[in-house]
């Protein structure tokens, strides 16, 4: 059960690092205690709207190198140019449209984002990079993807254990696929081909080769807090994939680092008890001011209910997912061993990393071997617990709260930072 009152983190911490009389202002909003520093200006602020808001000059040259960096790394292949042509294009139609309802429709003139020659260079179909943008291009094309302008032509990622074809998601009794799909010279596919139009790849494909029994792993009998972990971990790993649009390929030791921030079995070694506690962290760390962007609270809840989703599919999809898991963190390995990063960084995450595989392999064993019935149970528990958070939060009791002279019981589940 959940406490009767859920209150935010306005009241200072008891700390020494955190002392109410040791931290500045912010000097955007003059509302709350600065946690950053802005590296150029050295203006202390408190969360990401006070930064975008405290000065246009650092923003634009922040996004600008960032942006500028990345095309540097990127060497994109023809798919992913064939994807930037199409949102471009669309991005031009759209804003061509838009110039017409303001010719016949208002006295306003709108601003293109690109000029007609750079348009008919992306058009036919030719690469055009940051430098091949007028000054005042590349401002316009900043300024979109900064304001989210840009991501609203992509397509709506829908997550596969919501598909349909997931309910048909069938293993053998060692974990590997039934149905094991052909190439086109009639060989047999591996896990990494691409077959579209194949309906088996909604979903990730399972094991490559059979599981072994858990016996074979471990002389002792498993943890009984393997069900609380495993919530722990399903929910780190759709909170992962909503975040990169499903993509998680596209950038393999981002989204690894976005799963150990949230997860607290994979990310800090911990040992939640109940699934209760298992949420809770995970539901603080997505309302945190690093991902408040994604919704917050709500998003949180969101989650939930793509834990319960995932579990109520069964084992088949779970192992699935956790096959999945796992071949993330073996691309985030192999990219931290080719990056030349600093010892120290590099050491601790390969370390964080091989342990996080090693429990992931182990869980999709022991998954493998469990009951249908229990995941319908844990799946009842978690919607359980989501439905009592929404209870508080409709009645209006997830606001900053403070009582003179008491102290809150409990945790609260999801506690949103300022």
């Amino acid at each position: 059960m959940l406490p009767d009152t859920i209150i935010t983190s306005d009241t200072p911490s008891s700390s020494s690092q955190f002392n109410s009389s040791s931290r500045i202002i912010c000097r955007v909003c003059q509302k709350q205690y600065s946690q950053y520093t802005c590296p150029r200006c050295n203006t202390r602020y408190c969360s990401l709207p006070c930064y975008k808001s405290h000065s246009l000059h650092c923003t634009e040259s922040f996004m600008r190198e960032n942006v500028e960096e990345e095309l540097r790394q990127l060497q994109p292949d023809d798919e992913s140019k064939q994807k930037m042509l199409h949102i471009l294009k669309r991005f031009h139609s759209e804003e061509q449209e838009m110039d017409y309802m303001d010719e016949h429709g208002s006295d306003s003139d709108s601003e293109s984002l690109f000029a007609e020659e750079t348009v008919q260079k992306i058009l036919s179909g030719s690469q055009v990079g940051l430098d091949d943008l007028s000054v005042e291009e590349q401002k316009h094309f900043l300024r979109a993807i900064a304001s989210g302008e840009l991501s609203k032509l992509l397509k709506p990622w829908e997550p596969w254990w919501l598909k349909r074809s997931a309910n048909y998601t069938r293993l053998s009794q060692d974990g590997t696929q039934l149905v094991q799909p052909l190439d086109n010279t009639g060989k047999l596919a591996s896990s990494h081909d691409n077959i579209e139009n194949d309906q088996i790849y909604d979903i990730p494909p399972g094991p490559d080769a059979p599981l072994p029994s858990v016996r074979r792993l471990s002389a002792t009998e498993p943890s009984p807090l393997l069900t609380v972990h495993l919530v722990d971990i399903i929910y780190s790993y759709c909170f992962t994939l909503r975040l990169y649009n499903g993509d998680w390929s596209s950038d393999s030791t981002g989204s690894v680092e976005v799963l150990l921030s949230i997860s607290s079995v994979l990310g800090q070694g911990g040992q939640p008890e109940t699934v209760l506690e298992a949420l809770s962290y995970c539901s603080e760390q997505t309302c945190s001011p690093a991902y408040r962007h994604m919704g917050g609270s709500q998003f949180a809840l969101n989650l939930m209910d793509d834990v319960t989703s995932v579990l109520y599919l069964g084992g088949a999809a779970i192992v699935c997912l956790l096959c999945d898991l796992q071949r993330l963190i073996q691309a985030a390995e192999k990219e931290f061993k080719s990056e030349k990063s600093g010892k120290s960084r590099g050491s601790k995450i390969k370390t964080k990393l091989k342990s996080a595989e090693r429990k992931v392999y182990f869980i999709k064993c022991w998954a493998n071997e469990q009951p249908n019935e229990a995941w319908s149970s844990l799946a009842a528990m978690v919607k359980a617990e989501k439905s009592s958070a929404m209870e508080y939060i409709t009645r209006g009791r997830y606001s900053s709260k403070k009582e003179e002279g008491s102290k809150p019981k409990d945790k609260p589940m999801i506690c949103e930072f300022q």
